[in-house]
C-alpha cells in the first residue's frame, strides 16, 4: 500500500471516528421529563415486585420500597483503566514492539515489507510512530466500546489485536533470508 493510500485511510478513519462522538449535544434530543403518573406507576411496580417475592406471611414496609433492587447495569460498571484492561493494553503494546523489531530484522535480511512501503519502515522514527499509533487506536476502540457498555468487545479488541500483531511478528522472524541473485 502506498503512502498516499495509507494517509488517506488514516484521514478517513479519524474523520469517521470523530463523527461518531455521542457528546454532541446539538444532535441529541432532550429526554422527556417523567410525569407524576409515570413515577407512581414505577413505584407501584416496585412495590408489587417486592411483595410478590416475599414469603407468605411477611409484609413489606414502606422503607423497603424506597431502595430499588440492584440492577444488572450496576454490576457491569467498571473503570476503564482497571486491571482487566491494563493487561490486554500492555499486551498490545508489547506485541506492537515485537512487530516493530521483527519487521526491522526482516528488512535487514533483505525482505520487503508487505503492508507499508520500505521507505516508511526504513525511517525508524516514522515506523515507531505508526506502531505507537496502532496501539493508541486499539485502546481508543476499546474506550468507545467501554462508553457504549460493550465490555466484552472492549476486551476482545485488545486480545485480537495483540494476537494478530504477535502472529505477524512470528511470521516475520520465520521468513528465510532473501539471497540476492548472482548474475555473471
Amino acid at each position: 500500500m502506498s503512502l498516499k493510500r495509507s494517509l488517506l485511510l488514516l484521514l478517513f478513519s479519524t474523520a469517521f471516528a470523530t463523527s461518531c462522538w455521542a457528546t454532541d449535544e446539538l444532535s441529541l434530543p432532550n429526554a422527556p421529563a417523567p410525569t407524576l403518573a409515570a413515577v407512581e406507576a414505577r413505584q407501584n411496580h416496585a412495590d408489587f415486585r417486592l411483595t410478590s417475592t416475599l414469603p407468605q406471611g411477611a409484609s413489606s414496609s414502606q422503607g423497603d420500597s424506597q431502595h430499588p433492587p440492584i440492577s444488572r447495569a450496576d454490576e457491569d460498571q467498571h473503570r476503564f483503566w482497571d486491571r482487566k484492561n491494563v493487561l490486554p493494553f500492555s499486551l498490545v503494546g508489547a506485541s506492537r514492539a515485537l512487530d516493530y523489531s521483527s519487521t526491522l530484522n526482516m528488512r535487514r535480511r533483505g525482505r520487503d515489507e508487505v503492508f507499508l512501503t520500505n521507505d516508511i519502515v526504513d525511517n525508524h522514527a516514522a515506523f515507531a510512530a505508526i506502531e505507537a499509533g496502532g496501539t493508541a487506536i486499539s485502546i481508543g476502540a476499546s474506550y468507545l466500546f467501554h462508553c457504549y457498555h460493550h465490555h466484552r468487545l472492549e476486551r476482545w479488541t485488545s486480545v485480537v489485536h495483540a494476537s494478530l500483531a504477535t502472529t505477524g511478528a512470528i511470521r516475520n522472524y520465520c521468513l528465510k533470508t532473501a539471497h540476492p541473485s548472482s548474475t555473471p
